[in-house]
């Protein structure tokens, strides 16, 4: 399988799992406000409330990341690695040069964010800087680079807009039902009897289960992009093996990166928690933010 075979394999993949996530939300949403009685005008203000907070977030997102990560600007004497690959890439590729950043931190990792690539910004730790070669540290800035350029940031982004979507509503719909302030009148709770108790029940467990549901598609979305960024950051590079040893060296590096935190966990090109080894069964790989190395790791020797 060539490394363009692998792309549209997972554009696919991903494309169809967002295509369910949408149907979800729209679904979960219209259920919740007819299960527990409520005007669809209520739907619509949720969604609007946060969309707007969430599109704030979004605008400043690559700031608001920087700041809690505690990066500094990188440049081009200090890193000369790390400077120079990235802009033999994006020459390569026609890309605007993104803003590079650092870490400064003995972890091995490495992140991009911005909402478009005008905007982009590639940070890597100084672990990973220090430890890698400069094959291993261009199989890395390409990976986060195609990020860049599949437009993932912005996906993801997206996915976290409705994700924040559906846990307001039902955070909403919840407590304007435990306050007593169900759209449903008491005659036509009496009107409907059974029926409407069932359809109560069905709203409840909706607004408990939906944020839950919508988290763990927007891992599986998370993890199919993993898929793509290596098999497109190989695709710039047309070095497979730079790429295989950088990650089996941040693998296996069990520090976990101090400023990294759940929110900004799929962020980077490996879990930077290190919270996940030794969980095994279908149930923990869905809570994942990244595929298992040994997956990412076999889908590219496939390219060799």
């Amino acid at each position: 399988m060539t490394h363009l075979q692998l792309i549209q394999q997972n554009k696919w993949k991903s494309s169809l799992i967002m295509l369910f996530f949408v149907v979800f939300v729209v679904g979960a949403s219209y259920l919740i406000a007819i299960g527990l009685g409520y005007d669809l005008s209520f739907v619509g203000t949720a969604l609007i409330f946060s969309g707007l907070l969430s599109f704030a977030s979004y605008w400043w997102s690559d700031k608001i990341i920087l700041s809690i990560s505690k990066a500094r600007p990188a440049t081009r004497s200090e890193f000369f690695d790390y400077y120079t690959v990235t802009e033999n890439i994006v020459s390569g590729q026609r890309m605007p040069m993104p803003k590079l950043y650092v870490i400064d931190d003995t972890a091995m990792n490495a992140f991009a964010t911005g909402r478009d690539p005008q905007h982009a910004v590639v940070c890597a730790t100084t672990g990973l800087l220090q430890r890698l070669s400069r094959s291993e540290i261009e199989g890395v800035v390409a990976h986060e680079l195609a990020h860049v350029k599949n437009y993932d940031i912005r996906l993801m982004s997206i996915v976290t807009i409705l994700v924040g979507m559906v846990a307001l509503l039902s955070d909403w719909a919840l407590r304007m039902t435990i306050w007593g302030r169900s759209g449903r009148s008491r005659d036509n709770e009496k009107e409907g009897g059974q029926a409407q108790m069932i359809l109560m029940v069905a709203g409840i467990t909706l607004a408990l289960l939906s944020p839950l549901i919508a988290q763990i598609i927007q891992l599986a979305i998370s993890r199919k992009r993993e898929f793509l960024a290596d098999a497109s950051g190989v695709g710039m590079t047309r070095n497979p093996n730079g790429l295989l040893s950088a990650l089996k060296k941040i693998d296996s590096d069990r520090e976990p990166l101090e400023v990294a935190n759940k929110a900004t966990a799929h962020l980077y090109i490996s879990n930077p928690l290190k919270n996940t080894h030794g969980a095994i069964g279908w149930f923990a790989k869905l809570f994942r933010t990244h595929p298992p190395v040994g997956e990412r790791v076999a889908a590219l020797e496939k390219l060799l």
